[in-house]
């Protein structure tokens, strides 16, 4: 199917949805990649990359409940769907191959 591959953003931003659970909402993505990777990245990158993914059936979302620290606004949550999955899986399976098939020799140069 075309336009089904992840680019390395998409899957890190997937991975990190998957890591908060519950808790995944825009900013908590962009600040838990922060804090893992040392990578900033902006809110509207964040949101495009999780459209994108929800286009590509990978992810879904819902609304959370409206909260006063939020001044009374909701959190659009997301999760990884079973598409996802299989998807993350397949390229850590695809990662994992190509890792175990590197010589030895080709990091001590």
């Amino acid at each position: 199917m075309k336009g089904t591959n992840l680019g390395e953003l998409e899957e890190l931003i997937m991975l990190t949805v998957a890591l908060l659970y519950d808790e995944a909402y825009g900013v908590a993505v962009m600040k838990e990649i922060k804090k893992r990777c040392n990578r900033s990245i902006t809110i509207s990158t964040v949101h495009a990359a999780l459209a994108r993914l929800q286009s590509k059936g990978y992810v879904d979302s819902r609304y959370g409940e409206a909260t006063s620290e939020r001044g009374g606004r909701r959190k659009h949550l997301f999760r990884v769907t079973k598409a996802g999955q299989k998807v993350l899986e397949q390229v850590k399976e695809q990662r994992n191959a190509i890792w175990s098939e590197i010589p030895s020799v080709a990091f001590n140069a």
